[in-house]
This record gives structure tokens, sequence and C-alpha cells, in this order.
């Protein structure tokens, strides 16, 4: 039997990746097709073509060359311009890849990531995918294809990091860079960063950017088996903890809560809409509130 080439993509993860699609595919045929497309509805209106003229029409619409040519008055006809760039910026730090459940963060955000790849090729539109770290990780420029959303999924769950912690200031600059036009951009991380709200602001300013928060139940809620070591996955350190003291589980879950409702008020003040997701919940319905929630105020 010929040996597998060094750089192959083992079977269990390609295996992963048809999961995901199937998984995904379905919940864009059943659920989020029509939620998407009433969210982001393209960015305005293209002329189609002239027809006559009919009783109840715009008379603002009527194309007066058109109409001295033919000798009957005609009007223009315009098409919403569809496509849109959906930009996924997908947070692959060491933090990503801890779970206390079946599901990674990073295995999370890889899924929520392909439903709204899906979602949008399904409606025309253009994805890309940035994942980073400390650094850029891997961009691949926008495109619409099934097969180009595969490979966004082979990338997310297939890709090494080389950095280990979390700038993602580092990576909206990036975005400002490499994309120019406006853009759905969705920022898939659990945000354990700092400094990132001035190039937070920028990207807003052009971009419509949407918070994807990720958590772990664990990173809020420690469970009570005596002395626990922890190490932080981005720096390294490590810290002794008496799980058996009520107070320190108390003060574990004040702290959480406290960076979560300032990771909040900052992204409010933005003008950035998170959406909280959790490895121990299904994305599903915190995503379709949101979306529902975006539908109405764009009515």
């Amino acid at each position: 039997m010929p040996e597998a080439p060094p750089n192959a993509i083992p079977r269990e993860l390609l295996a992963r990746v048809r999961r995901i699609e199937l998984q995904a595919r379905r919940l864009v045929s059943n659920v989020f097709l029509g939620e998407y497309h009433s969210v982001f509805r393209g960015r305005g209106i293209e002329f189609s073509e002239v027809r006559q003229y009919e009783p109840g029409d715009d008379v603002r619409l009527i194309d007066w060359n058109v109409t001295a040519r033919m000798g009957a008055p005609y009007i223009k006809k315009y098409i919403e311009e569809r496509e849109l760039t959906v930009m996924l910026l997908v947070d692959v730090s060491a933090s990503s890849a801890f779970t206390s459940t079946a599901m990674s963060k990073r295995e999370l955000a890889a899924e929520v990531a392909a439903t709204l790849a899906f979602s949008a090729v399904a409606n025309g539109d253009r994805v890309g995918l940035l994942a980073f770290s400390d650094r850029i990780e891997a961009y691949i420029p926008p495109a619409k294809t099934r097969r180009h959303v595969l490979r966004l999924i082979r990338e997310l769950l297939y890709l090494r990091p080389g950095g280990q912690r979390t700038d993602i200031g580092a990576a909206l600059a990036y975005l400002a860079r490499v994309v120019k036009r406006r853009s759905i951009v969705f920022v898939l991380s659990d945000f354990f960063d700092a400094g990132y709200e001035p190039a937070m602001r920028a990207a807003s300013l052009k971009h419509e950017v949407i918070a994807l928060s990720l958590a772990d139940r664990r990173e809020s809620d420690l469970p009570d088996v005596g002395l626990l070591e922890v190490r932080d996955a981005e720096t390294g350190e490590r810290a002794l903890i008496d799980t058996s003291d009520r107070a320190t589980r108390a003060s574990w879950s004040r702290r959480a809560a406290e960076q979560r409702d300032a990771r909040r008020r900052a992204l409010a003040a933005l003008g950035v809409e998170e959406i909280a997701l959790a490895t121990d919940r299904s994305y599903v319905e915190p995503l379709l509130q949101a979306f529902r929630r975006r539908a109405r105020r764009v009515r």
C-alpha cells in the first residue's frame, strides 16, 4: 500500500469536515437561509431594465430619454444588489483549544463558521477566512462555492497555530489592509485580549461587525474537586486552587462575570452586537434570536 503524502489530511479529519458540512447545510436549508437573507440584504440596488409606465408607478422612476424615443412613458426598474462579502475572523489561539465538554471552543467556532459560510454562499455571497492568534495564521480570500467553504472548514480544523496568545487588534488591522469593500465581519473569539477597542472601532466604521463570543462553563464555574492546578493556555502561568473552598469558587465566578460584563459594555459602546455562545449549549437558538432582532431593526 502506498504511503500517504506527508501533508495529507488525516481520514478522520475529512470525516469531521464532512459531518460539519452535512450539519451546517441542513441547518441552512431548514433554519438559517430565510433569516440570513432578511438580515443581510445587500449593498443597495442596481439598474435592471426599463418597462412601460403603469398607473400607480412612481413618476420619479420615469426614464425621460427612453420616454422621448418611444413616445410613451417608461420607467427604470431596479433590483437589489445581493452579493455581499462575509469575512470570518476566527481566534485559533491556545485558549481556543480549551474544553470541559465534548467540544472545544475552536470546534464550536468551526461549526458556527461553517453554518455562516454555507448561509452566505446559498445566497450568492462571497465568504473568506482570517484565522489569527497573536499573529495572522491564515488568510483565505472571499469566494462563493461549496468547495471553497469546505476549504475554510478544513483550515480551521487542521491549522496548527504558531502563536499562543490573542491579538484581535492585529487581526482587524490586517483585515483593513486586505479587504477594501464593505463587508459583514464576524469575529469568533473568547476575547481573552485587551486593547482591541480602537481597531474594533475603526473596523465598525467601515464594515458591519458582529462579535460571537465563545465560552466554556469551567471558565466561570469551578467544580468542587479539591486542590486543582490550573494553567493559562496563552501565558503558561500555573496556579494551585483549592476548589473545595466556597469563597474561592465564588471569587472565580465573580471575576469571570466582571470580565464578561466589561466586554459587553465595551462592545456595546462601539456599536458592535455580541452573540454569546458556549461549548455546552447549542449555538442555533442564540444565532436565530440575534438574526431576528437585527431583522426587526432593519425593517
